[in-house]
């Protein structure tokens, strides 16, 4: 909409009433921001502010309405220009359209009290401009600065981090004290800074007041922590100073600039804090960066450059890190969280990457396990990505712990549906297994009220999804292979459909695919689909020691929120839709069936610092960390066959 538009639609008739106050009348309490830019164009103007611009475009009248708007604005905040106007009239509707664009893009900024004409902070002071282009209230955030006490703190004090930390505060308006820290680092240096009345930033216990950052140094690589107390700002430097470990570059000459870029990034990260405007991390405008976690900025010697990156750390002492978040609900939330878990410098697990492998009929990925290969499949790449992350960060949890080992370890997901899925599916693996060896043997043990053989043929009428992945296992890739589906019940519990592809490879029986779900279509759908991943993987990753098969229990978070007309069945979006709609009635089955309901874990005390880490990265994340482990109703897992 135009300028000129907007005047006609907003334009009342003149009556003479006393209108009711607008923007115009308040216009004294409001100047142009330092630092703004204007740019005269044929038939409007652009103004640039320090992360935002607008564009107004109308008649060729509005460069003059403009430019009254602007001395208005420089000299005596509009009054002149308030009578000028009359209320109702066109003029003063355009000026008002004008006046609350500027107020929309952040580039009007309050006047400071007694100001009569120069734009708040406008003067020879840089801090003051920088303030009065970036804060709301320029005036309440220099009164905050001038009233704090700044501390630089190192092991080293004359060292060149903390003699740079300190030259960026005193350039920000913050006259720092350096001091010596024993107790820290070396390469680390501690900024600490306590408002009035508050307790000193050398004494031994921080008050929860105090605002902290470090920035520590490495060869190669260097750190800025998020904003916190000090011990968390501490606790966060130790967790990053140990994940950037094998990214250190020992030898060589140091980048002149790296010293420089990390101290003054600890320094403005302070000064921000201190003066209550945003993060930097936050203008940067990065959609990596996940809202509500905090985020370390990272930098490296070659090339020289810094970037924030979503940190997830080990340690959480402050309130606004201690606090639970909330749960992942959906696919695109999952995928957002999976590069702060796998990020290459600050993360705890490698990324799965599809490289060279095929994509189709099957999308594969591979990612490491403690040095391990470890291939992910499913229908497709996002879906495998997922269930690569949490099978990985499975193996790593129970790694080393007695009773923790495979299957009988922790069960992840993104959220508690999704993870809650996996561990009733697991542990319904089980439970098939079992009542299908029993059935043929004649025995009647479980706690099961029966389990019956069900017919399976790929005829026309079974569901689409069926028919495709079992045509692609035997016409596409021609393998030979049989499935046996079984419905199993328990008291009090609907329908649970197992279902178990056998492939024939030279003869004898190699390991297919296995599945449990709400239908026998859909267990045969997914359980073919495991049997196409298991071959393709074979064929193309010979040295895989990890295979991760696909489940129905994704479909929860894959659900759409809304199909095309033209997705039956047949699309992959309409199956999962339909998958999400039975998993709570399946999920409470097999409740029933298995006897038993996962519940949280979290690694003991004695465990790995890794193991520690990890979980709680996945916590901060919103995945949850179920118990597998069925208790007193404990079932053996089926067998996956060689791998």
């Amino acid at each position: 909409m135009t300028v000129d538009q907007a005047a006609q639609d907003t334009a009342t008739s003149q009556t003479g009433e006393r209108a009711t106050p607008d923007a115009l009348d308040s216009l004294g309490r409001w100047t142009l921001r330092p630092g703004v830019s204007v740019t005269a164009l044929p038939h409007g103007v652009h103004l640039r502010g320090w992360i935002t611009s607008v564009t107004l475009e109308g008649g060729a009248g509005l460069p003059v309405l403009w430019h009254r708007l602007a001395e208005a604005l420089a000299g005596d905040g509009g009054a002149e220009l308030a009578r000028a106007a009359v209320a109702g009239s066109p003029l003063r509707a355009a000026l008002v359209t004008v006046i609350g664009q500027l107020h929309d893009h952040d580039l009007l900024v309050e006047r400071p009290a007694g100001d009569q004409g120069d734009a708040a902070g406008e003067n020879d002071d840089a801090a003051g401009q920088w303030l009065g282009a970036v804060a709301d209230r320029p005036t309440v955030a220099a009164a905050a600065l001038a009233h704090s006490r700044v501390r630089v703190l190192a092991a080293r004090p004359d060292g060149p981090l903390a003699r740079a930390a300190a030259r960026a505060l005193d350039r920000a308006g913050i006259r720092a004290a350096t001091g010596e820290a024993v107790d820290l680092p070396d390469g680390q240096v501690l900024l600490v800074a306590a408002g009035p009345g508050e307790p000193s930033p050398l004494g031994t216990e921080q008050d929860a007041r105090d605002r902290a950052v470090v920035v520590g140094l490495r060869p190669g690589v260097g750190f800025v922590t998020p904003v916190g107390s000090a011990r968390q700002a501490r606790a966060d430097a130790d967790g990053l100073a140990d994940r950037l470990r094998p990214r250190e570059a020992p030898g060589g000459a140091e980048h002149p600039g790296l010293p420089a870029l990390l101290a003054s990034s600890a320094a403005q990260r302070l000064v921000c804090a201190v003066a209550g405007l945003r993060d930097p991390s936050a203008e940067a405008g990065d959609a990596r960066l996940i809202p509500g976690l905090p985020a370390a900025l990272v930098a490296e010697r070659e090339p020289l450059r810094g970037e924030y990156r979503t940190w997830a750390g080990p340690v959480l002492v402050d309130a606004d890190r201690v606090r639970p978040r909330a749960d992942v609900r959906t696919l695109a939330e999952a995928l957002a969280r999976i590069p702060v878990l796998t990020d290459r410098l600050a993360g705890v697990l490698d990324e799965p990457d599809p490289g060279a492998l095929p994509q189709l009929p099957a999308a594969l990925v591979r990612s490491s396990v403690a040095g391990e290969v470890l291939v992910s499949g499913s229908a497709r790449a996002d879906l495998a990505r997922l269930e690569a992350v949490c099978r990985a960060a499975e193996l790593l949890l129970g790694k080393g712990e007695a009773g923790l080992e495979g299957d009988r370890g922790p069960v992840v997901g993104a959220g508690i549906v999704h993870a809650r899925g996996r561990a009733l599916r697991r542990a319904g693996a089980g439970a098939g297994a079992v009542r299908q060896r029993d059935a043929r043997a004649g025995g009647t043990s479980g706690p099961f009220s029966g389990v019956a053989s069900v017919p399976w043929s790929p005829e026309p009428g079974r569901h689409p999804q069926a028919l495709h992945w079992w045509s692609v296992l035997v016409r596409r890739l021609g393998a030979d292979a049989d499935v046996e589906v079984s419905r199993l019940d328990a008291g009090g519990g609907g329908p649970v459909f197992h279902a178990r592809v056998r492939v024939q490879v030279q003869g004898r029986t190699a390991a297919g695919g296995t599945a449990v779900e709400a239908s026998a279509d859909d267990a045969v759908a997914f359980a073919a689909l495991s049997a196409v991943v298991r071959v393709q993987a074979a064929a193309d990753v010979p040295d895989a020691r990890h295979l991760v098969t696909p489940s129905g229990a994704s479909a929860s978070l894959a659900r759409p929120e809304a199909t095309a007309p033209w997705e039956d069945a047949g699309w992959t979006t309409a199956w999962l839709a339909e998958s999400a709609a039975r998993e709570p009635g399946l999920q409470e089955a097999l409740t029933a069936l298995t006897g038993w309901s996962p519940q949280p874990w979290e690694p003991p005390a004695d465990a790995h610092a890794d193991a520690h880490a990890l979980w709680s990265a996945l916590r901060q994340c919103g995945f949850s960390v179920l118990s597998a482990r069925p208790g007193h109703h404990t079932l053996p897992t089926l067998t996956e066959g060689p791998r």
